[in-house]
């Protein structure tokens, strides 16, 4: 897997090659809490989200220039992506049913559509945001934002690309969703407070998962 820091400024490519999608597999169902996690698998402990390195995925850190704070995870493939962030949530409750709403008033304030559908995790939204390119031209950029209510966090991840339009380009992406783990922490946070991520040390190193 590869690493990159990766500014606001960064944008996750609008045209997307061919590639084909592998099948699901059968393992565990996820996300997962990290206390929960089996042993004997390397992964990459970036504080409040530990990802499983794949082969094909490239992660990149969302990093705000001005602050230094690590905002995202991103997982980008030859035909699409996977931004990731966690949140502190009740012990007891729906936070994802309460965001909801919030995501598509925010999509229509920017003169974009959310639509709500039953999913693999359950509701998600289906969004579409006209979005001004490089050169100056304008282009439909479609989104897929899925929420995933855990033991007091939640984990809001976004497909962009065709994994967001195309379900047999999905599929694999939604694996690699389920093999993602969250660490919530023991202290106090108000609700709906992103959960501190965190710059690894090799970070501008490349590693490739053996095979």
């Amino acid at each position: 897997m590869k690493f990159r820091r990766k500014s606001d400024a960064d944008a996750v490519p609008e045209t997307v090659g061919e590639s084909d999608s592998p099948d699901a597999d059968s393992g565990p169902v996820g996300p997962h809490d990290v206390d929960d996690l089996p042993e004997g698998v390397d992964r990459v402990d970036l504080g409040s989200l530990v990802i499983e390195p794949e082969a094909g995925r490239e992660l990149r850190l969302q990093v705000d220039e001005q602050s230094g704070n690590v905002q995202a995870v991103v997982l980008a493939g030859a035909d699409g992506a996977l931004e990731l962030r966690a949140f502190a949530a009740p012990r007891n409750g729906d936070l994802w049913s309460d965001v909801r709403p919030q995501i598509a008033a925010d999509m229509a304030r920017r003169g974009g559509t959310a639509t709500e559908r039953e999913g693999r995790f359950g509701p998600e939204l289906l969004c579409e945001l006209t979005v001004t390119r490089a050169d100056g031209s304008t282009g439909s950029q479609p989104s897929r934002i899925i929420g995933v209510n855990g033991p007091r966090w939640l984990l809001r991840a976004t497909f962009l690309g065709r994994p967001a339009v195309e379900p047999e380009a999905a599929e694999a992406w939604e694996d690699t969703l389920r093999k993602v783990a969250v660490r919530r922490g023991a202290h106090a946070l108000p609700v709906g407070e992103p959960l501190p991520l965190i710059l690894p040390e090799n970070a501008r190193r490349t590693d490739a998962p053996s095979e």
